[in-house]
C-alpha cells in the first residue's frame, strides 16, 4: 500500500509536538466550552460580553483541536490563520481587562492573557503557529 503526501502531511501535524499541542488545545475545548456553558445559562445578565468571548474561544479551540487532528494543508491552513487569530484575541481581550477592568465584570478564559490558565491562552497560538510553520517547511 503506497502513502500518498497528503496523508504524510496528515501525520506530522498529530506527531512529537503536534501531539502535545492536540491535547493541550483539547483540555483548552473542555475547559472553555464547559465553563461558557454553565456561564451562560446560569449568570449571562452578570457579564454577557464576558461569557460571550468564553464561548468565542471555546469554539476557536475546538476547530483547531480538530483541524490539528485532521491534518492536510487546508486544514493546516485553517488551523494557522485560526491561531492568528486566537493570538489576536487573546492580546486584545487581555489588554482590555487590564486597561478598563469595569469592562468584564467577570474573566473570561482570555483575561489577563490567559492568566486563570497559567498563561496557557498566550501561549498556545504561538506555540501552534510555530509548529504549524515548522511541519510544513518539514513536509515540502
Amino acid at each position: 500500500m503506497s502513502v500518498t503526501r497528503e496523508n504524510r502531511t496528515r501525520t506530522r501535524l498529530v506527531q512529537g509536538p503536534g501531539m502535545l499541542l492536540v491535547w493541550l488545545y483539547g483540555v483548552m475545548s473542555v475547559g472553555a466550552v464547559s465553563r461558557s456553558i454553565y456561564q451562560i445559562a446560569t449568570e449571562f445578565d452578570r457579564a454577557p460580553l464576558a461569557y460571550a468571548l468564553s464561548a468565542v474561544a471555546a469554539v476557536v479551540y475546538a476547530f483547531i483541536t480538530y483541524t490539528l487532528v485532521r491534518g492536510g494543508d487546508t486544514a493546516r491552513k485553517a488551523a494557522l490563520v485560526c491561531c492568528a487569530a486566537e493570538l489576536v484575541g487573546v492580546l486584545t481581550v487581555g489588554t482590555w481587562t487590564l486597561l478598563d477592568p469595569s469592562a468584564f465584570p467577570d474573566a473570561t478564559v482570555w483575561s489577563d492573557y490567559g492568566y486563570g490558565y497559567i498563561f496557557i491562552p498566550v501561549l498556545l497560538p504561538v506555540s501552534g503557529i510555530w509548529w504549524l510553520r515548522r511541519s510544513r517547511a518539514a513536509s515540502v
